[in-house]
This record gives C-alpha cells, structure tokens and sequence, in this order.
C-alpha cells in the first residue's frame, strides 16, 4: 500500500500574505512622513504679542510678535518652517515683525478685517505657487466690510504685496 501526504501550502502562503498586509501601510506612512514634510504652519502668533515655535522639540515660546488680539488671527511659513508674514486681519507683518507695504509704499494697516472677529484672518497659499498667497478678511457682526480677500506676492522686490 502507498500512502500519499498532501501538505497544504496554502496555509502557508495565507499567513505570509496577512503579515505583508499588516507591513504594507506601516511602510507607506514611514515613506510619506519622510518625503514629504509641511511646515507651512511651525510659527503661530496670536494674543498679545504671543507665538509658538514648533522647529524644535520641545516647541519654543516666542515673544517678539507684534499682534494684540484676544481672537482672529492667522501666520504663515515656508516650507523649511521659516516665518513668511502673520496678521489680525487689519495688519500684517512680515518675518521681521515690520508691517508690510502695498506696491505703492503705503503700510497695510489697513485691511478690512476687524481682530473680533472669530477667524478674522486666513492665509491661503495659491495652488502650485510658493510665492503667492491669498489673505481672507472677514468683519465682525457690527461691520458691513464684510469678506474681502488680498493677494500677497512674496515674489516682489521689498516684500511688498498687492491688493486685487
């Protein structure tokens, strides 16, 4: 009499195939972590002359920012996580904590955002462009500025911006 053993491979390979399964998405998130990395929002400021820097660990506390506003506000950095402008919605400085300047030399110190507002002031970069961004202004309910919206244009000689 002959006897015949059939193994069975394809317990073998079921189990081999779950344990790829559980390595797949552990090694698409290290790889995504490590090729792409957004710093745009590492530097807060907000409150009276508040900021937060979150470069390093742990995150360090800024002190040289020049907003006074108990609500709205907004910052904006590059992609290495280096300060590019911040704002209340009625002003905005740039990574010197100078108030930047309209292209015709005046200061932007007057937006049409007003700081009680809940979000009075929100940087938006342009899609597929590292040097424009957009700046949306929105008034409390006593105004009737309403929503406007600012072009910046890190791009210009001076750091100037301009109003569309």
């Amino acid at each position: 009499m002959i006897t015949i053993i059939l193994i069975n491979t394809f317990d073998y390979k079921k189990k081999r195939y779950t344990e790829m399964n559980k390595l797949i998405p552990l090694l698409l998130l290290f790889f995504a972590f490590n090729t792409y990395s957004q710093k745009e929002a590492n530097i807060w400021y907000f409150g009276e002359n508040a900021g937060i820097d979150f470069n390093s660990s742990p995150p360090v506390a800024l002190t040289d920012g020049l907003l006074n506003t108990l609500e709205g506000c907004s910052t904006f950095s590059d992609a290495n996580g280096d300060l590019l402008f911040y704002s209340d919605g009625v002003t905005v400085f740039g990574k010197n904590h100078t108030i930047m300047t309209y292209t015709d030399g005046t200061l932007a110190n007057n937006l049409l955002g007003n700081p009680s507002a809940t979000q009075s002031g929100m940087i938006i970069p342009k899609p597929l462009s590292t040097s424009i961004y957009y700046l949306f202004t929105v008034t409390d309910n006593r105004n009737s500025n309403g929503f406007n919206v600012y072009t910046i244009d890190m791009s210009l000689n001076r750091r100037k911006w301009t109003v569309n």
